[in-house]
């Protein structure tokens, strides 16, 4: 048996028959022998850039006031943080002045970590040009 699964997929064939992955959030692929007990699984994930990321963590430290020490990765969740809800917003609407970007209210509820928002922040970007 057989499975894929991705949340955002967009890929260009090339001339040379290759495949050029141009915006992939996640995927899984996993597959399992009925004959016997063997499961592979790998997972692609092309996050967004550094910049952005590291863009994303300086308005966060900014809008919840944390300290210059205080470590935030990629994985970081806004309540890992201390963040409540109208922290959320707050950070929300933070992003949206520094990237010149509007996010709905559906796409808020998807952002729970650090890599989430700038995946998101990059989405839109793309998007608006």
């Amino acid at each position: 048996m057989a499975s894929v699964s991705a949340n955002f997929l967009c890929a260009v064939r090339l001339p040379n028959q290759m495949m050029l992955c141009k915006s992939l959030r996640l995927a899984t692929v996993g597959w399992r022998s009925t004959s016997r007990l063997t499961t592979s699984r790998f997972q692609i994930s092309c996050a967004a850039k550094k910049e952005t990321v590291d863009k994303v963590c300086e308005i966060v430290r900014k809008q919840l006031a944390l300290p210059a020490d205080k470590e935030i990765t990629p994985q970081t969740t806004f309540t890992d943080l201390g963040a409540d809800s109208l922290d959320t917003v707050e950070i929300v609407m933070g992003l949206e002045e520094e990237f010149d970007i509007t996010v709905q209210e559906d796409n808020q509820d998807n952002i729970s970590c650090i890599q989430e928002a700038a995946d998101l922040i990059e989405q839109l970007v793309a998007n608006k040009s």
